[in-house]
């Protein structure tokens, strides 16, 4: 997991609905709430909960930076309890957003409680349930109901280039569920992707 020492080095802008605690994100990763548009920003975040949708402010705010080409990402708060959940999160947020990708999907646990994610790159397996995260790689049935979602990604990102997210036309969805950690490391991971400031 990169440091927040690493994301305090770019300027990250936070936007969201109070349903979603933005200013829990903005602690998690050194950035700032804001309800107005940043254009000096490295990086918006976007957070949405999933059961309070997107308000129109958001949505404006979201359109604001189009022409800037700023980088952005949409964080899903999955939570235990949560009447919607992350893929539900993610059609709403193309609707009202733009076209998003979805880098990893997230895994439950018997009891229904979200635990982990899977990569749609390599189809690895993070546990947070464990800490640190158990990394391993998916088995055959999981490969076999992740397959359509992982072949519409690698699609995406063929189309769009490596480079797509810091130049700005690429919008990947994370799951996040800050009590355990779960997609902390994979926004932190996009984040360092950016170039840091001089």
């Amino acid at each position: 997991m990169e440091s927040t020492s690493v994301d305090a080095q770019k300027k990250i802008i936070i936007h969201g609905h109070i349903s979603a605690t933005p200013e829990k994100f903005a602690d998690l990763f050194g950035g700032k709430v804001s309800s107005t548009i940043d254009e000096d920003c490295d990086v918006a975040l976007f957070v949405v909960n999933p059961s309070a949708g997107i308000d129109q402010p958001t949505v404006e705010l979201w359109r604001s930076y189009d022409e800037l080409l700023t980088p952005r990402a949409v964080l899903v708060t999955v939570l235990d309890g949560l009447e919607l959940d992350f893929d539900d999160a993610v059609l709403l947020a193309i609707r009202l957003f733009d076209q998003l990708v979805t880098p990893f999907l997230v895994l439950h646990g018997e009891s229904g409680t979200p635990i982990g994610t899977i990569s749609l790159t390599d189809l690895k397996t993070f546990d947070y349930s464990t800490n640190p995260p158990t990394i391993g790689d998916a088995d055959q049935e999981l490969r076999e109901m992740v397959e359509d979602f992982r072949e519409e990604y690698l699609e995406q990102i063929a189309e769009m280039g490596e480079g797509g997210f810091a130049s700005g036309i690429l919008f990947p969805a994370i799951p996040i569920n800050t009590v355990n950690g779960l997609g902390v490391d994979i926004a932190h991971a996009f984040i360092a992707e950016l170039p840091s400031r001089s």
